[in-house]
C-alpha cells in the first residue's frame, strides 16, 4: 500500500463514515487512515495521518467544515480537501471552493464517482459533480454570491453570536465584523438577525452545527 492514496474521511454521520469507508477500501489503490466525526478531531489528528485527500463533510458540530478546510488548507497545502456533501446550494458550493477545497461532490452520486474525485484532486485537478457544477453555474436568482469570509461570519451569526463574540471566535476587528454584515444583508436582501437564521436553516448552514435553533 505504498503507493495507496491516503484518504481521511470526516463527517458526522456514522452510517455514512462506514458506508464511504467500506466503498473506498474496495479499491487496491485507496487506503483509509482515519474516519472522523468533526472538523475539529480532523484538525487535532491529520499531522499524525498525514492523508493525501481528506472528504469533508460541511454540517459538523464543533467545528464546521468549511472552517476546518480553510486552516487545513494554510496549514497543510499539500493536502487536496474534497467536500461531501448533501446541499447542491451555489453559495454553498462557491464558498466550499473559495476555502480552499478542490472539489465539491453530493452525496447521492454513484460510489465510483467518489474514487473518480479523488483520482482528479490527486492529479492537481479541480473537480464538481454534475449536480455541483449545475448548481454553481445557475446564476438564474441574480444574487451576488456571498464570499467565504461571509459565509463563516453568516453561520457564526445565525448561531446567536453578537458582532464582538464573532471577531473574537475569527479573530478579526468589530468593525470587520460589522462590515461583513452589512454585506451579507445587502446581497441577500435581508434586513433582521432573525431574517439571517431563518435564511440560515432554509439553506441548510446551520444543520450539524450544534446550534440550539433548530
Amino acid at each position: 500500500m505504498a503507493d495507496a492514496v491516503k484518504v481521511l474521511i470526516v463527517d458526522d454521520h456514522p452510517m455514512v463514515l462506514k458506508g464511504i469507508q467500506s466503498v473506498l477500501e474496495t479499491f487496491d489503490d485507496i487506503e483509509i487512515v482515519g474516519a472522523l466525526q468533526n472538523g475539529q478531531e480532523a484538525l487535532d489528528q491529520i499531522a499524525f495521518l498525514q492523508p493525501d485527500v481528506v472528504l469533508m463533510d460541511l454540517n459538523m458540530p464543533y467545528l464546521g467544515g468549511l472552517s476546518a478546510t480553510e486552516i487545513i488548507r494554510e496549514r497543510y497545502p499539500e493536502t487536496r480537501i474534497l467536500i461531501l456533501s448533501m446541499h447542491d446550494n451555489r453559495e454553498y458550493i462557491s464558498s466550499a471552493l473559495s476555502h480552499g477545497a478542490m472539489g465539491y461532490v453530493l452525496k447521492d452520486v454513484q460510489t465510483d464517482e467518489i474514487k473518480q474525485a479523488i483520482d482528479s484532486v490527486m492529479a492537481g485537478h479541480r473537480y464538481l459533480c454534475t449536480g455541483a457544477e449545475g448548481a454553481l453555474n445557475d446564476k438564474s436568482s441574480g444574487r451576488e454570491a456571498l464570499t467565504g469570509r461571509e459565509q463563516t461570519i453568516l453561520l457564526e451569526l445565525a448561531q446567536g453570536k453578537s458582532n464582538k463574540q464573532v471577531a473574537h471566535v475569527l479573530e478579526i476587528s468589530v468593525r470587520t465584523v460589522e462590515t461583513h454584515r452589512k454585506n451579507i444583508k445587502r446581497k441577500l436582501g435581508i434586513s433582521s438577525t432573525a431574517g439571517l437564521t431563518r435564511y440560515a436553516l432554509e439553506h441548510g448552514v446551520l444543520q450539524g452545527t450544534g446550534a440550539n435553533v433548530r
